[in-house]
């Protein structure tokens, strides 16, 4: 019999956030900052579990990183810890333990729309990783047509490191950033406000305990150190980033914002749907030894990610959000295990709560593009409900991504939502 709730909601079948998800989250609630987890449409305090004793029986570090500001210190704990957290609150929400923990725990219970979501960690460091071959070919035949991936791209998963201290949580506004830019016809560079704004669909990556400086971390182990997974928008300024790009890549392009999903769903909620990534060209090269996967059958994970659009004019006569893409993560080309091994090769040390991105995830066929600038691959151009058509961002408008895993006889594990408004250059 599948597991259910008795927080009702939680069974809904169309619910992001089933008893079988249980992703983490900070949140702000009558002044106080706590950590929780989502169910239904319901937050449980883990700040108020572990101050009413409930988390007793399990190891005090447990306990105690529930009481903090961010996700850090549960991070640190490792994958042992993380799973005896998610399964003995899996069990006080359980609808077959109701008689022994409802009463204790349904006071507990913050509903979602009194909360208001926080970034749910102090991010060190933030790495974006360029890992779906779909994107990087369309991105590619757009400059070079005749050779768009480079040598490497088929040996080593290609990255940069990106700006953690603007990466923000879903629903805050993007100011459209300003800087140079050289127009085709301009002998020189001019400043001004971005026109060419667009966003990035990728999956958020964050990791736990990490590795000591000079030890890398063996692919085999790489998944031990993967708290969860969120949805992130790599808004990108493709003109500024055309004049900046070469030769040392992306800089105030894409350091200006980038937003994640407030809740980081654990990769233990995953197991049922993995799978193995689409299969590689017969004459690529295999992986080297250090990024070859010792179970290829399910280093990927069956995640359907969405993009969402919604102009100002659409949003004023009450047009719904038009989906404009669709993907899935089968779609990368490196894996997230691939990604940690190949980040700590050299020894960088990764910490907890550190993010990486998969970069822009894309399919092979139109409609599974990831960002507007690949979309310049189609023969028209891309056209709103309202009969508005879009090359790159307008102001006001809002981009939403959405994600969810299901399978026959499995629940859907969602991923809440990832949204940002475009607002007016200063």
């Amino acid at each position: 019999m599948a597991l259910t709730s008795w927080v009702a909601s939680a069974n809904d079948p169309a619910t992001d956030f089933p008893v079988q998800n249980l992703p983490y989250g900070v949140f702000l609630y009558r002044g106080q900052t706590h950590i929780g987890i989502a169910i239904g449409d319901q937050i449980l305090d883990l700040h108020a579990c572990a101050s009413q004793d409930l988390f007793a029986e399990l190891d005090p570090a447990i306990a105690t990183s529930c009481i903090a500001a961010n996700l850090n210190p549960l991070m640190a704990l490792g994958s042992a810890a993380w799973s005896a957290l998610r399964a003995y609150v899996g069990s006080l929400l359980d609808a077959t333990q109701a008689d022994r923990f409802r009463a204790r725990v349904e006071t507990l219970l913050v509903p979602m729309r009194d909360a208001e979501m926080l970034l749910p960690v102090d991010i060190g460091d933030y790495t974006d990783f360029y890992a779906s071959i779909h994107h990087a070919t369309r991105v590619g035949k757009l400059f070079r047509p005749d050779n768009p991936l480079l040598p490497n791209y088929k040996y080593v998963p290609i990255g940069y490191h990106g700006r953690a201290s603007s990466v923000v949580v879903s629903g805050q506004s993007i100011r459209r950033p300003s800087g140079q830019t050289k127009p085709a016809s301009a002998a020189e560079p001019v400043f001004g406000p971005s026109q060419s704004l667009d966003y990035e669909l990728e999956v958020g990556i964050f990791t736990g305990p990490g590795n000591r400086l000079g030890e890398p971390i063996p692919i085999a182990c790489a998944e031990d150190h993967i708290f969860g997974l969120c949805l992130l928008n790599d808004w990108s300024a493709r003109d500024i980033q055309s004049w900046e790009y070469q030769p040392l890549g992306p800089f105030l392009a894409k350091s200006f914002a980038t937003t994640i999903s407030p809740w980081i769903v654990p990769l233990e909620a995953l197991v049922p749907y993995r799978a193995s990534l689409e299969a590689r060209a017969a004459a690529d090269p295999p992986p080297l030894p250090h990024l070859a996967s010792p179970v290829p059958a399910r280093e990927g994970i069956n995640l359907t990610l969405e993009v969402f659009l919604e102009s100002e004019q659409m949003r004023t006569a009450n047009i719904a959000p038009m989906r404009v893409s669709a993907a899935s993560l089968l779609n990368l080309y490196w894996s997230p295990a691939q990604l940690i091994a190949h980040h700590t090769s050299n020894g960088c040390n990764l910490r907890p709560g550190d993010l990486l991105g998969t970069g822009t995830v894309s399919g092979p066929t139109t409609g599974s593009e990831g960002c507007l600038l690949e979309m310049r691959s189609r023969p028209e151009p891309l056209t709103l409900p309202n009969g508005e058509t879009r090359a790159f961002l307008h102001d006001g408008d809002t981009v939403t991504l959405r994600a969810h895993a299901q399978a026959p006889g499995q629940p859907r594990i969602g991923f809440g939502s990832c949204t940002g408004t475009i607002l007016p250059a200063n």
